[in-house]
């Protein structure tokens, strides 16, 4: 980049357009909205239950029917769409997953009740195997616990296609399996479903700041001490992550994920100023319960330090934030901005 030498100081004083309060708004180069934000939530079998995260302070797994009021509290506060993440009881666990593409199961039940009752909220659910297998891995694995590639895309294939069925806006393929883009792309084609979205997981690393996530999802206790090294990738390479987003657009992704956000906003940088796509990040579990843990001990603020880290992942150039605090912060901005706040939803019953 080259800066104009004009202007030396005094002729051009830097701070003089952030004095005021209306001028810091006007050059603002990036904006925060509820519309940059999609929340992830846990859904758990059951009617009218709901279970604390202990390593996630403020989030919890919801049955369906308490899922459809937040579901609902969200549409008014904004924000366009929620990403869907089931809690899988053990005995739903199987070698070959076989639950991932029940058409009866908790996730296309979900999915199916949200576009009945929620409309105008985006659904997107995640296509991977990890809550289904009794590995806790993200896929099929062979005798010596080597997950299985294309095994494990024929099984994804299916997975897309019943949550298609089910009325799924976007599915999210997690599983960093090669070539299942495509593979996806050209099963839903032909069975019709033209307009479902794929937001790819393409640059999704072996992140230690998964852990509060396996916790919510319970695959922590399947993986028994095992990683996902040999298909995620390696935190130490960003190159590579331009080759993985290209590959997955040239199959058939209408928008690309970086995960984890903060300590890869280098490569939604890249990624976005490279490719030029729709570029979307996820401030993961482990990102949320720092945050969390620092400010319920009084060591930052919680409201300022989390608009803070959120605008970094748009000046880094992210299209969309998957954050935690997306209903916190859709809150917060309807404050900023003197809207009316709706009452949080009733949640003490489903009846």
């Amino acid at each position: 980049m080259t800066v104009s030498t004009q202007g030396a100081f005094p002729a051009r004083r830097m701070r003089r357009l952030r004095k005021h309060d209306f001028s810091r708004r006007l050059m603002a180069e990036n904006q925060l909205s509820a519309s940059d934000l999609i929340y992830p939530m846990f859904i758990l079998m059951g009617k009218n239950r709901r279970e604390s995260i202990e390593s996630m302070p403020g989030i919890e797994r919801l049955s369906i029917d308490l899922m459809l009021y937040e579901a609902e509290y969200l549409a008014t506060l904004g924000v366009p769409a929620i990403a869907l993440f089931p809690v899988v009881p053990k005995e739903f666990k199987s070698t070959d997953a076989n639950e991932a593409h029940n058409p009866e199961g908790l996730v296309q039940r979900a999915v199916r009740l949200l576009k009945e009752h929620v409309p105008q909220m985006g659904v997107i659910t995640d296509v991977a195997l990890d809550p289904y297998t009794l590995s806790g891995q993200d896929g099929l694995t062979d005798e010596g616990g080597y997950v299985l590639n294309d095994e494990t895309t024929e099984v994804l294939i299916q997975q897309a296609l019943s949550h298609a069925e089910a009325g799924a806006d976007i599915v999210a393929p997690s599983d960093m399996m090669d070539g299942r883009i495509g593979a996806i792309r050209e099963a839903l084609e032909e069975a019709g479903y033209i307009h479902t979205q794929i937001m790819a997981y393409s640059a999704k690393y072996a992140s230690a700041y998964y852990g509060p996530f396996r916790d919510a999802v319970g695959s922590a206790a399947n993986l028994k001490g095992g990683n996902k090294k040999t298909y995620q990738m390696d935190p130490a390479n960003s190159d590579e992550a331009i080759h993985e987003v290209a590959m997955d657009i040239h199959e058939g992704a209408d928008m690309v994920m970086v995960k984890p956000g903060m300590p890869y906003l280098d490569v939604v940088r890249h990624v976005k100023s490279e490719l030029k796509v729709p570029t979307f990040a996820y401030q993961v579990s482990g990102e949320y319960a720092m945050h969390k843990a620092a400010a319920q001990n009084g060591w930052l603020n919680e409201r300022e330090t989390v608009m803070e880290s959120l605008m970094c992942f748009k000046r880094a150039g992210a299209d969309g934030i998957l954050t935690y605090f997306a209903k916190d912060v859709a809150r917060w901005l309807a404050e900023d901005q003197q809207m009316d706040i709706p009452a949080l939803p009733n949640q003490d019953s489903a009846d």
